[in-house]
């Protein structure tokens, strides 16, 4: 084994780590919660975990930004309070502003108890803090088999929330509350429900977790987190609720979970996700989990969801495109294609192959990396590309580990990979194909 194979088998390939892309710089992140533009910029929290130990009570990690694609780290702005409603885990949820303050509204973990309680909880501090939380919504007495993951936005002169659930005998559900005040809530039944079954050729789980509702084009769409007590995580779905529910995939790659919406933007409304590891549990040691560039969303045929990069990830280009075959690149960078095939080459024994056709685009890490934790596998997503754009067919952002494809159709693939050869790295590209370095 190399000095490079066994620094990357430790986890410590520094090439690895995103720059770009939220991630900790040590232990453990998954959901994104609560993104909310305050003063100039945006705040961002995250499930996080100062270690890798998932016995270890889960935070609020928190990041700022003044343009949605450089991000500071923060001290985290939530932890459980010892005896507290959260004692065991502050967990996923949202934020909205309440008469110029922050509040949240999250799921809190006590050990022993079936279901985790809604709370809020407010900051004084423009959202660096929260102070203690209490209950708002009882805990379900119907037997749900999950109830959790609040989400809260005003619509129409009152606030509404719906929470996450699954029942054994009606499949999954989103659980809809009301209130005039954000203190007092009313239940106001489902706003939808689906039994477990296929939908798009996915399963559409027995619960739904971070369940998030959107306005787009005047309809309510809801995005949900498929999930079921044997196989746990499994695909980020979007309906219209107001039609029967025909569930659609958001992300047609293999790492992409946990959506966390931002209704209103300067950009528009956007989505962020947690981009899974896409190793072996074993191969991890420091550091795990990361969030992805966030989402303009819009919607597309069929209610369909679609996603567009936000437009600031343009300014982290350094200096105008070259021609990307042939180019020597490193673990930052865009390409540009409008078709064909495009290899990153890592070494003679490790290659990343991004393949477009007239209608599809395929992503294959099959050969990405010799490292024995590492996942492979192809990834395909079909109607592709819109001739009519202006759009490259596809847009290729790798940030070390992350991969993430969008299509001139609102498609977008997201994966990850771990070579274990150090960059500079080469390309192969059709002849139109456009790359760019993106700044550390």
């Amino acid at each position: 084994m190399t000095q490079t194979q066994s620094a990357h088998r430790s986890g410590t390939a520094a090439y690895l780590r995103p720059v770009y892309h939220v991630r900790p710089p040590r232990g453990y992140l998954n959901d994104p919660n609560g993104p909310i533009e305050h003063g100039h910029g945006v705040q961002l929290y995250f499930q996080s975990r100062p270690t890798l130990d998932q016995h270890v009570p889960v935070e609020w990690g928190h990041a700022s930004s003044a343009d949605y694609v450089r991000w500071t780290l923060h001290r985290p702005a939530m932890a459980p309070q010892p005896g507290g409603p959260d004692t065991d885990g502050c967990w996923s949820g949202n934020t909205v502003l309440d008469e110029g303050r922050i509040r949240a509204f999250y799921s809190g973990r006590v050990e022993g108890r079936p279901y985790q309680s809604v709370l809020t909880a407010v900051s004084d501090d423009g959202g660096a803090s929260f102070g203690p939380p209490h209950q708002v919504v009882p805990d379900p007495v119907d037997q749900a088999i999950m109830f959790r993951d609040p989400f809260v936005w005003r619509e129409n002169g009152t606030w509404w929330m719906v929470v996450g659930a699954g029942y054994a005998d009606r499949g999954a559900s989103i659980a809809l509350y009301r209130s005039p005040d954000l203190e007092n809530w009313t239940a106001a039944g489902s706003l939808a429900e689906l039994p477990r079954g296929l939908a798009d050729g996915e399963d559409t789980g027995a619960a739904w977790e971070c369940p998030q509702v959107l306005t787009l084009d005047g309809r309510r769409i809801a995005v949900v987190s498929a999930w079921s007590p044997e196989g746990g995580p499994d695909q980020v779905l979007s309906f219209d609720v107001d039609v029967p529910l025909e569930p659609r995939r958001v992300d047609h790659g293999t790492n992409f979970y946990a959506a966390s919406a931002l209704r209103d933007s300067r950009f528009g409304p956007l989505l962020f996700g947690w981009l899974t590891e896409g190793r072996d549990r074993s191969g991890w040691t420091d550091w795990a989990g990361v969030i992805s560039l966030p989402r303009v969303v819009r919607l597309g045929p069929e209610s369909s969801l679609r996603s567009a990069p936000v437009p600031t990830v343009d300014s982290l280009r350094v200096g105008p495109g070259v021609p990307a075959d042939g180019v020597s690149t490193g673990p930052q960078c865009e390409i540009a294609v409008s078709e064909g095939r495009v290899v990153i080459h890592f070494s003679d024994q490790e290659r990343l192959e991004i393949e477009l056709d007239a209608d599809s685009l395929t992503i294959d890490r099959s050969h990405a990396s010799l490292d024995e934790h590492a996942h492979g596998g192809r990834m395909q997503v079909t109607d592709a590309f819109d001739p009519s754009s202006r759009l490259p067919a596809a847009r290729i952002f790798l940030d070390g580990s992350v991969v993430e494809v969008f299509t001139s159709a609102g498609r977008v693939l997201s994966t990850r990979i771990y070579p274990t050869t150090p960059p500079p790295w080469r390309v192969e590209a059709p002849e139109n194909a456009q790359h760019w370095e993106l700044a550390h």
